[in-house]
């Protein structure tokens, strides 16, 4: 198997899981919280699809989904472009109000760029380094690594936060 292949792969498995995790649900079902400091199935899809759009957009070289083809606006968030969610507040999740097929569209977007572009990798560009902030340097493979394990720790939570409004009738 090509490491393209593998990694598209890993993250078709997530865009698989996102259209299910919102079928059925209304806004407020998506926004609602088990608690005031958790995260909602709206807050955790946006953010891991901002993840996955912010990170590998950075290694291709390219503008993000987000903003090269108008998600931004169409979700009309109050934070910056560049905002993904690292770092929001209780508060800033609590903004994440929005319709299920925003989420599923955008998604659907951002993992057909992100399948497009690691079908072009090869096993030699992994060990480009694509962050010297950190120390050691941060290698592509290890970067894509990152977002795959991002992604899926948030599909999950977002499975589980679903089946907590299901078992709420």
């Amino acid at each position: 198997m090509d490491i393209g292949a593998l990694i598209a792969d890993a993250l078709g498995r997530v865009r698989d899981q996102v259209r299910g995790l919102v079928e059925g649900l209304d806004r407020d079902q998506l926004a609602w919280r088990p608690d005031h400091e958790a995260n909602s199935i709206a807050w955790l899809l946006w953010h891991l699809t901002r993840i996955e759009d912010d990170h590998v957009a950075e290694v291709a070289g390219t503008e993000q989904v987000w903003t090269a083809a108008g998600w931004h606006a169409r979700f009309a968030l109050p934070f910056p472009p560049e905002a993904h969610g690292w770092g929001h507040t209780p508060a800033d999740v609590a903004k994440v109000v929005v319709d299920g097929e925003l989420l599923v569209g955008y998604h659907t977007e951002v993992a057909a760029r992100v399948i497009e572009y690691v079908a072009t990798l090869t096993p030699d560009d992994l060990d480009r380094i694509v962050d010297e902030r950190w120390d050691p340097p941060v290698s592509l493979g290890v970067r894509l690594v990152s977002v795959v394990n991002e992604v899926n720790q948030h599909v999950g939570q977002a499975a589980y936060v679903r089946g907590m409004i299901e078992r709420r009738g």
